[in-house]
This record gives C-alpha cells, sequence and structure tokens, in this order.
C-alpha cells in the first residue's frame, strides 16, 4: 500500500525541477538582455581604442628625412687598474659615487717601494760626496799643476842664468806633466761621480713614479659602476679594482637599415628622447656610423639579406651638456634616438621641445620682455 508520505516524497522532485526551469529560462532571458548592451559597448570601446592609435601614430608620425631607433643611455667605461702587484690597502669610494678627475679612489701597499726609496735615497747621497770629493781633487791637481808651473818656470831662468842644473829643470818638467795627467784622471772620475748621481736620482724618481702609482685616482669625471676589489686583496699587474663611467661621453645607440645608414653624416643633427620623459628631447649629433654589418649567414649577399642589415649608430650629447647634468645621467636609461639622414628635414613639434643648458652661477637669467 502507498502511504501519504510515500506520495509527497514522490511529487517534491517534479516542483523542483519546474523551478529550475524557470530560473534557468529567467538567467537565459537576462543573458540576452545584457548581451544586447555589452555588444555595443565592446564595439564602441575597440573603436575609440583604434581610433586613438590611430590618431597617436599620426601625430607622432616622423617625416621624410628622419630615421629613428631604439636604444639606452651608455657611457664609456674607464678601468682604474694597478701597474705593480700590490696589496690594496683602502678604497674610499664605493659603486654608484661620483668623482672627479684627480680624486683619490684606492691607495695600494707600498712598504716595500718606501724602503726601496729609502735606500736609493741615500745611494743619491753617496753618490754626492764622491763627486764633492772628485771636485776637491779637482781643485787640488789644479793648484799643483799652477805651483808646478812656477817651478818650471824658475827652474828654466835659474839654467839660463847658470844658477841651476839641467836635471833640476827635467825633474820640475816631469812633476808638471805628471800633475796635468793626473788632472786628467780626476777629471775623469769627477764625470762618472756625476753620472752616478744622475743615475741614483733617476732611480729615486723611478721608485717615486711606483709609488705614486700606487695611488690610484679618477682619470676622468664620472661615476663608480664596478667595485671589483676589497681591501686586502693583491692586484694582479694591470688587475682592475674600479670601473667608472666617464660622465662626459654620454651617447646613445641606435641601429638603421642599411638604406637609412648609408645616408647618414658625421656630425648629422640627432635627438635623444628618453622613456620616463617623452615630452622632452636633448640634442646631439652623430659621431659614428658602423662601417660593418652582421649578415646571416655572412656568405648571403642577395637583395633580400641587405635589406636586413642594420647598421650601428651613435647619437653623441655635447660635452657641455653632460658636464651641464652629470648628477642627473643615469647609464641604461631607455629611449629612442632619432638622426636627420636629410639635411632639409625639418624635425617634428614634439622633437623640438629641448633641454635648456642652467645657467652658469655667474650668470643672471635672462628677463623675458
Amino acid at each position: 500500500m502507498t502511504t501519504e508520505t510515500e506520495l509527497k516524497i514522490k511529487t517534491v522532485p517534479e516542483k523542483n525541477i519546474t523551478v529550475k526551469s524557470k530560473e534557468s529560462s529567467m538567467s537565459k532571458i537576462i543573458s540576452k538582455k545584457s548581451l544586447v548592451w555589452i555588444i555595443p559597448v565592446v564595439v564602441i570601446a575597440g573603436g575609440a581604442f583604434f581610433g586613438y592609435q590611430y590618431w597617436k601614430a599620426k601625430k607622432f608620425a616622423l617625416p621624410e628625412g628622419i630615421a629613428s631607433g631604439n636604444g639606452r643611455i651608455e657611457g664609456k667605461l674607464v678601468d682604474v687598474a694597478a701597474k705593480e702587484p700590490l696589496r690594496v690597502r683602502e678604497i674610499l669610494v664605493d659603486e654608484g659615487d661620483l668623482v672627479e678627475p684627480g680624486q683619490v679612489l684606492v691607495r695600494l701597499d707600498t712598504i716595500t717601494m718606501d724602503a726601496e726609496l729609502a735606500a736609493a735615497r741615500a745611494n743619491v747621497a753617496a753618490t754626492q760626496e764622491r763627486l764633492a770629493i772628485a771636485n776637491a781633487a779637482i781643485v787640488r791637481r789644479k793648484s799643483e799643476i799652477e805651483l808646478a808651473n812656477i817651478e818650471v818656470e824658475r827652474t828654466r831662468k835659474l839654467v839660463e842664468e847658470r844658477a841651476g842644473t839641467q836635471r833640476e829643470y827635467d825633474v820640475r818638467k816631469t812633476v808638471l806633466q805628471t800633475t796635468t795627467a793626473s788632472l786628467a784622471e780626476e777629471e775623469a772620475r769627477l764625470q762618472t761621480a756625476r753620472q752616478e748621481v744622475e743615475v741614483a736620482q733617476a732611480n729615486v724618481a723611478t721608485i717615486q713614479t711606483r709609488i705614486d702609482d700606487a695611488t690610484l685616482k679618477a682619470p676622468v669625471h664620472g661615476r663608480v659602476l664596478y667595485r671589483l676589489a676589497e681591501v686586502g686583496e693583491v692586484l694582479a699587474p694591470g688587475g682592475k679594482a674600479l670601473t667608472l663611467v666617464n660622465l662626459k661621453d654620454i651617447y646613445m645607440e641606435i641601429f638603421l637599415p642599411s638604406q637609412q645608414a648609408a645616408k647618414v653624416k658625421i656630425g648629422a643633427e640627432g635627438r635623444i628622447t628618453l622613456d620616463h620623459a617623452p615630452g622632452l628631447a636633448a640634442a646631439g649629433y652623430v659621431s659614428f656610423v658602423s662601417p660593418e654589418a652582421q649578415f646571416t649567414p655572412k656568405q648571403v649577399e642577395t637583395r633580400s639579406e641587405r635589406d636586413k642589415l642594420m647598421f650601428r649608430v651613435k647619437i653623441r650629447l655635447p660635452e657641455e651638456m653632460a658636464a651641464a647634468y652629470i648628477g642627473h645621467v643615469k647609464t641604461g636609461v631607455r629611449g629612442v634616438g632619432y638622426v636627420r639622414v636629410d639635411e632639409s628635414a625639418l624635425w617634428p613639434y614634439w622633437l623640438q621641445n629641448l633641454l635648456a643648458l642652467p645657467p652658469k652661477k655667474d650668470e643672471q637669467p635672462r628677463e623675458v620682455p
């Protein structure tokens, strides 16, 4: 027999199915209504985006005669290295520090060379004493020669007056000749002593130069890029202690296809823009155009391969511009470089907002009328 409870259980699933079917139909109706609004919005947004990109491309399009390429700010690297194998005693700078020409950066241990210098200076003093002795000997010999001349002349007169003997006269002449020969010998010793003094002084200068070279100084105005040694390390001859970036030789390298690179002249005007300051450009000039390009493969020189060749072009900033903003220059910053391939081409307006040189300390800013 079927009870009332069993009948209720059988009827409950049918109601649930009916409710679920109604909910699914309602969701379909809502999704269709939302699609009616979503599709036009997506179409309008897409059209606006592509329209903006097209307007932006037209606005910032380069005129004929201007070539461009991506690049980054770079500077020439200068190594601070030891000339002799010496131990690092002190490092006075760290990575990122600005340095000036002549600034002491690293001091190397020179205890051994200091001892050599002391010995060399003592040798100079000894040779100078020998030189003084040689000079005194020259004076003595000249006095002896003068006396011998007087004796010879006196003896000659005595012989003429028959008051002296010929033997005595010959002895006086022999003494004069011997003393004269001794003078020549002393003069030779004097010359040798002078040369010994010069050699000793040159040895002192050489050792002093080696000691001076053990104090490593900054050759350029730049920034410490790498610190390659630590206190206590022994540097080999030519061993690098620091690497500097010459901040007065700043440039950007771009790569242009062969057709454009062939028209670029050394000294042609250039512009550099940075990604973090797109509305500002820095004026520069082309300082280098690579005479070679890589082939892939190198033996292939068909027309299609020649069209793929890229030549390296260097746009350098003027030294006074780099010096004026030396504290703000950071190598590795990305940007875009532009060069004027055609001298008659005009720079677009967005490349005419140039970075200006700051006024000098002794100059007053000009008043704009």
